[in-house]
Protein backbone atom coordinates (compact mmCIF):
# COMPACT_ATOMS: atom_id res chain seq x y z
CA UNK A 1 0.00 0.00 0.00
CA UNK A 2 2.65 2.11 -0.64
CA UNK A 3 2.87 4.30 -4.01
CA UNK A 4 5.27 3.78 -6.65
CA UNK A 5 8.46 6.21 -6.92
CA UNK A 6 7.71 9.38 -9.33
CA UNK A 7 4.34 11.30 -9.49
CA UNK A 8 0.44 9.72 -10.03
CA UNK A 9 -2.71 11.44 -10.07
CA UNK A 10 -4.23 12.86 -6.68
CA UNK A 11 -7.59 12.05 -6.61
CA UNK A 12 -9.24 15.46 -5.48
CA UNK A 13 -12.84 14.87 -3.36
CA UNK A 14 -14.77 18.50 -3.28
CA UNK A 15 -16.78 18.89 -0.06
CA UNK A 16 -17.21 15.08 0.10
CA UNK A 17 -20.73 14.43 2.42
CA UNK A 18 -20.49 11.12 3.56
CA UNK A 19 -17.36 9.20 5.64
CA UNK A 20 -18.77 6.02 4.33
CA UNK A 21 -18.08 7.54 0.73
CA UNK A 22 -14.82 8.18 1.61
CA UNK A 23 -13.79 5.12 2.47
CA UNK A 24 -14.78 3.34 -0.57
CA UNK A 25 -12.94 5.63 -2.81
CA UNK A 26 -10.28 4.65 -0.49
CA UNK A 27 -10.69 1.31 -1.90
CA UNK A 28 -11.60 2.23 -4.92
CA UNK A 29 -8.39 4.23 -5.81
CA UNK A 30 -6.52 1.16 -4.32
CA UNK A 31 -7.43 -1.35 -6.67
CA UNK A 32 -6.06 1.31 -9.40
CA UNK A 33 -2.97 2.01 -7.28
CA UNK A 34 -3.83 5.51 -6.49
CA UNK A 35 -2.95 6.23 -3.52
CA UNK A 36 -2.86 10.47 -2.81
CA UNK A 37 -6.26 11.58 -1.75
CA UNK A 38 -7.34 14.97 -0.80
CA UNK A 39 -10.57 16.21 0.72
CA UNK A 40 -11.57 19.93 0.45
CA UNK A 41 -14.06 21.11 3.60
CA UNK A 42 -15.86 17.52 4.15
CA UNK A 43 -19.31 18.33 5.41
CA UNK A 44 -18.62 16.36 8.81
CA UNK A 45 -14.87 17.21 9.39
CA UNK A 46 -11.78 14.58 9.23
CA UNK A 47 -10.61 12.65 10.29
CA UNK A 48 -13.77 10.29 11.05
CA UNK A 49 -14.00 6.47 12.28
CA UNK A 50 -16.77 5.42 9.33
CA UNK A 51 -14.85 5.87 6.86
CA UNK A 52 -12.19 2.84 7.89
CA UNK A 53 -15.25 0.84 8.39
CA UNK A 54 -15.56 0.59 4.76
CA UNK A 55 -12.28 1.59 3.15
CA UNK A 56 -11.54 -2.51 2.90
CA UNK A 57 -8.16 -2.66 4.11
CA UNK A 58 -7.24 1.08 2.61
CA UNK A 59 -6.13 2.66 5.70
CA UNK A 60 -2.60 3.63 4.75
CA UNK A 61 -4.87 6.07 1.71
CA UNK A 62 -6.93 7.68 4.94
CA UNK A 63 -4.30 8.41 6.92
CA UNK A 64 -2.49 10.07 4.30
CA UNK A 65 -5.26 12.12 3.11
CA UNK A 66 -5.01 15.61 3.04
CA UNK A 67 -7.42 17.73 4.14
CA UNK A 68 -7.61 21.92 2.40
CA UNK A 69 -10.25 24.48 3.21
CA UNK A 70 -11.23 25.04 -0.71
CA UNK A 71 -10.27 24.30 -3.91
CA UNK A 72 -7.58 26.45 -4.62
CA UNK A 73 -5.51 25.76 -1.83
CA UNK A 74 -5.96 21.77 -2.75
CA UNK A 75 -5.12 22.50 -6.10
CA UNK A 76 -1.93 25.06 -5.98
CA UNK A 77 0.89 22.63 -5.92
CA UNK A 78 -0.53 20.84 -9.30
CA UNK A 79 0.76 21.63 -12.87
CA UNK A 80 -2.16 19.85 -14.53
CA UNK A 81 -5.94 20.18 -13.17
CA UNK A 82 -8.91 17.27 -14.16
CA UNK A 83 -12.76 18.12 -13.44
CA UNK A 84 -15.26 15.39 -13.83
CA UNK A 85 -18.30 16.81 -15.23
CA UNK A 86 -21.03 14.80 -15.74
CA UNK A 87 -23.37 17.49 -17.96
CA UNK A 88 -22.10 20.38 -20.44
CA UNK A 89 -21.64 23.35 -18.09
CA UNK A 90 -21.58 25.87 -21.56
CA UNK A 91 -17.87 26.23 -21.22
CA UNK A 92 -14.73 26.20 -23.61
CA UNK A 93 -12.62 23.26 -22.29
CA UNK A 94 -11.04 19.94 -23.85
CA UNK A 95 -13.33 17.28 -23.14
CA UNK A 96 -11.90 13.70 -22.53
CA UNK A 97 -13.38 9.81 -21.57
CA UNK A 98 -11.84 8.46 -18.27
CA UNK A 99 -9.75 6.46 -20.64
CA UNK A 100 -8.49 9.61 -22.71
CA UNK A 101 -7.75 11.65 -19.26
CA UNK A 102 -5.93 8.21 -17.86
CA UNK A 103 -3.89 8.25 -20.50
CA UNK A 104 -3.10 11.81 -20.27
CA UNK A 105 -2.22 11.79 -16.99
CA UNK A 106 0.23 8.88 -17.56
CA UNK A 107 1.60 11.38 -20.00
CA UNK A 108 1.88 14.79 -18.17
CA UNK A 109 3.33 12.33 -14.50
CA UNK A 110 5.98 11.31 -16.95
CA UNK A 111 7.21 14.27 -17.70
CA UNK A 112 7.36 14.76 -13.62
CA UNK A 113 4.54 17.09 -13.32
CA UNK A 114 2.02 16.57 -11.03
CA UNK A 115 -1.79 16.26 -11.68
CA UNK A 116 -5.53 16.01 -9.68
CA UNK A 117 -8.58 14.75 -10.90
CA UNK A 118 -11.28 16.25 -8.82
CA UNK A 119 -15.00 14.75 -7.99
CA UNK A 120 -17.92 16.67 -6.92
CA UNK A 121 -20.15 16.24 -3.84
CA UNK A 122 -22.48 13.26 -4.01
CA UNK A 123 -25.87 15.12 -4.71
CA UNK A 124 -25.19 17.08 -7.57
CA UNK A 125 -21.32 17.17 -8.79
CA UNK A 126 -18.73 20.01 -8.85
CA UNK A 127 -20.35 23.26 -9.43
CA UNK A 128 -19.13 25.82 -12.30
CA UNK A 129 -17.02 27.76 -9.58
CA UNK A 130 -15.17 24.40 -9.21
CA UNK A 131 -14.42 23.71 -12.49
CA UNK A 132 -13.21 26.86 -13.51
CA UNK A 133 -10.00 26.03 -12.03
CA UNK A 134 -9.36 23.24 -13.87
CA UNK A 135 -7.99 22.75 -17.14
CA UNK A 136 -9.33 19.68 -19.02
CA UNK A 137 -12.96 18.24 -18.42
CA UNK A 138 -13.85 14.35 -17.90
CA UNK A 139 -16.88 13.03 -18.75
CA UNK A 140 -17.94 9.28 -18.64
CA UNK A 141 -19.83 7.78 -21.75
CA UNK A 142 -22.36 5.95 -20.15
CA UNK A 143 -26.39 5.41 -20.71
CA UNK A 144 -27.31 8.50 -21.38
CA UNK A 145 -31.10 8.17 -20.01
CA UNK A 146 -29.06 6.56 -16.55
CA UNK A 147 -25.88 8.77 -15.68
CA UNK A 148 -26.11 8.31 -11.99
CA UNK A 149 -22.68 7.12 -10.30
CA UNK A 150 -21.85 7.51 -6.49
CA UNK A 151 -19.10 8.66 -5.76
CA UNK A 152 -16.81 5.65 -5.16
CA UNK A 153 -18.02 4.39 -8.38
CA UNK A 154 -17.16 7.74 -10.53
CA UNK A 155 -13.34 7.17 -9.38
CA UNK A 156 -13.46 3.91 -9.59
CA UNK A 157 -13.55 4.07 -13.46
CA UNK A 158 -10.86 6.61 -13.86
CA UNK A 159 -8.60 4.65 -11.31
CA UNK A 160 -9.06 1.13 -13.41
CA UNK A 161 -8.68 3.38 -16.51
CA UNK A 162 -5.54 4.21 -15.17
CA UNK A 163 -3.78 1.34 -13.86
CA UNK A 164 -4.81 -0.45 -17.30
CA UNK A 165 -3.31 2.20 -19.68
CA UNK A 166 -0.41 -0.11 -18.55
CA UNK A 167 -0.80 -3.34 -17.66
CA UNK A 168 0.08 -6.18 -19.94
CA UNK A 169 -2.60 -8.38 -19.14
CA UNK A 170 -3.87 -9.93 -22.83
CA UNK A 171 -7.33 -8.81 -23.34
CA UNK A 172 -7.82 -12.27 -24.34
CA UNK A 173 -6.46 -15.48 -23.23
CA UNK A 174 -7.02 -19.25 -22.94
CA UNK A 175 -6.66 -20.64 -19.71
CA UNK A 176 -5.53 -24.64 -20.18
CA UNK A 177 -4.24 -24.97 -16.37
CA UNK A 178 -0.94 -26.28 -17.50
CA UNK A 179 -1.49 -28.70 -20.43
CA UNK A 180 -0.39 -27.19 -23.70
CA UNK A 181 -2.86 -27.04 -26.65
CA UNK A 182 -2.47 -29.87 -28.93
CA UNK A 183 -0.94 -29.80 -32.55
CA UNK A 184 -2.65 -30.25 -35.30
CA UNK A 185 -0.62 -33.30 -35.91
CA UNK A 186 -2.69 -34.69 -32.29
CA UNK A 187 -5.43 -33.41 -33.29
CA UNK A 188 -5.67 -35.24 -37.16
CA UNK A 189 -4.94 -38.18 -35.30
CA UNK A 190 -7.62 -37.63 -32.84
CA UNK A 191 -9.92 -37.17 -36.05
CA UNK A 192 -8.78 -40.19 -37.62
CA UNK A 193 -9.71 -42.69 -34.98
CA UNK A 194 -13.26 -40.98 -34.08
CA UNK A 195 -14.07 -41.19 -37.89
CA UNK A 196 -13.23 -44.73 -37.96
CA UNK A 197 -15.03 -45.51 -34.65
CA UNK A 198 -18.34 -43.91 -35.78
CA UNK A 199 -17.58 -45.82 -39.98
CA UNK A 200 -17.40 -49.40 -37.56
CA UNK A 201 -20.34 -48.17 -35.46
CA UNK A 202 -22.63 -47.19 -38.86
CA UNK A 203 -23.06 -43.24 -37.63
CA UNK A 204 -21.60 -42.14 -40.44
CA UNK A 205 -24.25 -44.20 -42.64
CA UNK A 206 -25.29 -43.73 -45.50
CA UNK A 207 -22.47 -43.60 -47.92
CA UNK A 208 -23.85 -40.15 -49.82
CA UNK A 209 -24.18 -38.33 -45.95
CA UNK A 210 -20.67 -39.11 -44.93
CA UNK A 211 -18.13 -37.06 -46.44
CA UNK A 212 -20.50 -33.78 -45.43
CA UNK A 213 -20.53 -34.93 -41.75
CA UNK A 214 -17.45 -36.00 -41.40
CA UNK A 215 -16.52 -32.32 -42.46
CA UNK A 216 -18.73 -30.82 -40.11
CA UNK A 217 -16.71 -33.09 -37.44
CA UNK A 218 -13.48 -31.68 -38.13
CA UNK A 219 -15.16 -28.20 -38.46
CA UNK A 220 -15.94 -28.51 -34.72
CA UNK A 221 -12.95 -29.53 -33.78
CA UNK A 222 -10.56 -27.44 -35.70
CA UNK A 223 -12.83 -24.15 -34.22
CA UNK A 224 -11.03 -23.37 -31.06
CA UNK A 225 -7.58 -24.84 -29.69
CA UNK A 226 -8.17 -28.02 -28.32
CA UNK A 227 -5.51 -28.95 -25.74
CA UNK A 228 -3.78 -32.11 -25.06
CA UNK A 229 -5.43 -32.97 -21.86
CA UNK A 230 -9.18 -32.52 -23.64
CA UNK A 231 -7.54 -34.71 -26.38
CA UNK A 232 -6.70 -37.65 -23.57
CA UNK A 233 -10.40 -37.80 -22.31
CA UNK A 234 -11.80 -37.44 -26.11
CA UNK A 235 -9.66 -40.50 -26.38
CA UNK A 236 -10.85 -41.81 -23.74
CA UNK A 237 -14.34 -41.42 -24.54
CA UNK A 238 -14.05 -43.34 -27.77
CA UNK A 239 -11.95 -46.26 -26.07
CA UNK A 240 -15.35 -46.72 -23.97
CA UNK A 241 -17.30 -46.49 -26.71
CA UNK A 242 -15.99 -48.98 -28.69
CA UNK A 243 -15.49 -50.79 -26.11
CA UNK A 244 -19.03 -50.92 -25.52
CA UNK A 245 -20.19 -51.39 -29.04
CA UNK A 246 -18.54 -55.23 -29.05
CA UNK A 247 -20.08 -56.10 -25.47
CA UNK A 248 -23.31 -55.75 -27.29
CA UNK A 249 -22.76 -58.02 -30.04
CA UNK A 250 -21.60 -55.56 -32.99
CA UNK A 251 -17.34 -55.96 -33.14
CA UNK A 252 -17.43 -55.03 -36.49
Amino acid sequence: MQPAPGESPIVVLVRPQLAENIGTTARAMANGGLFHLRLVAPRDGWPQDRAWRTASGADAILEAAEVFPDVPSALADCHRVFATCPRPRHMIKPLRTARAAAEDTREINGRGLRCAVMFGPERAGLEAEDMAHADTLVRYPLNPAHMSLNLAQAVMIFAYEWWTATEPTPARKLITNGTPVATKGLLEAFLDRLVSELDASGFLEPEKKRANMVRNLRHWFERGEVTEQELRTLHGVVTELSVGRMRRGRPD
